[in-house]
C-alpha cells in the first residue's frame, strides 16, 4: 500500500512538472503590470515649416490598440495650425517586400477641448527585421493639401491586459480583436472594453501608393462576444466566475462588457462571436469539468490575460 501511494505522489509530480516546463505560471504571476495614462509624443516630422506630433499612451506605439492623438504645430512658434482633412494611414512592409496594414482610423476627428486629433491605430505586428511601420499622413492647410510619412518602431505590449488576437471567422472574413480596459484590473467586477474589426477585401486599385481602399478596415457592427473567464493553471482547475457580462457595442463603437476576477493571477477569456443574426463567427464552449493538475482547456477563440 505504501508503495502504491508512493507511485501516486511520483507521478502527480511528474504531470506538475511537465505542465510547468510548458507554461512557467509562477514567473507570470510575479510579473509586475505596468499602467500608462500620460499622453507623450510617440513620433514628430517637419514639412514645410509644421511639424506633425503624435502622441500616444506613455509615448510608444505598442503592439495591440493605441490612441492616437496628433497635432499640426508652426515649427517656429510651436503653436497649433487650423488644419482640415487630417488622415492617419499605417503600412507594414515585410521582408519580402509585400505591404499590409492593421485596423486604424483614416479620418482623425477633431478635439476641440485638447486642439488635436484623435484616431486610433492596432498595430498587429512589432518592428523587427521581417516587419517594418511606416505612418502615411495628410493634412490641409488655406485650401493646400500635405503629405508626409514616418517610419516607426512598434513594440512588444507587457501589460497581458491589453493583448488582441486575429483569426479568420467561419465566414471567410479576417477578424482581428483588442482589449482595451482595464489596464490593471481588480479582484472585482470589471468593466472590460474591446475593438473589433474586419478587414475589407479590397477592389480595384487606384494604382497611387499608398492607395487606403487597399488597406481598409472597419468597426464590427452589431456582433455579441460571449464570454467565459477562467484561470488556466493546473492548480486552479480551470474555474470561472459569476457575474460576468458579454460584451456588447457602445456608442462609441467598441464593445463593453463586465469581468469578474475573483484572485489575481492568469486568466483566459475565452470567447463566442455572434453577428447580428446570432450566428457563431468564432469561438467554442468550454468544458465546465473541474481538471486539477492540467491545464484548462481554451476557447477555439480566446485572448489570455494576467494581473
Amino acid at each position: 500500500m505504501k508503495m502504491y501511494q508512493l507511485f501516486i505522489m511520483s507521478l502527480l509530480l511528474i504531470v506538475v512538472s511537465c505542465t510547468l516546463d510548458k507554461t512557467d505560471y509562477e514567473s507570470e504571476i510575479n510579473t509586475v503590470v505596468p499602467e500608462h495614462y500620460e499622453f507623450k509624443q510617440a513620433t514628430a516630422v517637419n514639412k514645410d515649416g509644421y511639424t506633425i506630433s503624435i502622441e500616444t499612451l506613455n509615448g510608444i506605439f505598442y503592439q495591440g490598440y493605441n490612441e492616437i492623438r496628433l497635432k499640426v504645430l508652426d515649427t517656429q512658434t510651436n503653436e497649433n495650425i487650423n488644419v482640415s482633412d487630417v488622415t492617419f494611414l499605417p503600412i507594414m512592409t515585410k521582408a519580402d517586400g509585400n505591404k499590409t496594414s492593421c485596423p486604424y482610423q483614416y479620418t482623425l476627428d477633431y478635439k476641440p477641448d485638447g486642439k488635436y486629433y484623435s484616431g486610433y491605430s492596432v498595430f498587429t505586428d512589432i518592428s523587427n527585421t521581417a516587419a517594418n511601420w511606416k505612418l502615411y499622413l495628410s493634412f490641409t492647410v488655406n485650401k493646400k493639401m500635405y503629405k508626409v510619412n514616418k517610419d516607426v518602431t512598434v513594440n512588444e505590449q507587457t501589460n497581458k491586459n491589453l493583448n488582441m488576437t486575429s483569426f479568420t471567422g467561419n465566414d471567410g472574413e479576417q477578424y482581428y480583436i483588442a482589449l482595451i480596459a482595464p489596464q490593471k484590473p481588480k479582484v472585482a467586477e470589471n468593466k472590460l472594453v474591446a475593438g473589433i474589426y474586419k478587414f475589407n477585401k479590397p477592389v480595384a486599385s487606384t494604382g497611387n501608393f499608398p492607395d487606403p481602399s487597399q488597406f481598409s478596415y472597419s468597426e464590427v457592427k452589431g456582433y455579441t462576444l460571449q464570454l467565459d473567464p477562467r484561470m488556466p493553471e493546473p492548480s486552479m482547475g480551470n474555474h470561472s466566475s459569476p457575474n460576468n457580462q458579454d460584451l456588447i457595442q457602445g456608442n462609441n463603437g467598441l464593445y463593453h462588457g463586465v469581468v469578474n476576477y475573483t484572485m489575481t493571477g492568469n486568466w483566459t477569456l475565452n470567447f463566442i462571436m455572434l453577428d447580428q443574426n446570432g450566428k457563431i463567427i468564432k469561438g467554442t464552449k468550454v468544458s465546465t469539468d473541474f481538471t486539477p493538475g492540467v491545464p484548462g482547456a481554451k476557447s477555439e477563440l480566446f485572448i489570455d490575460t494576467l494581473f
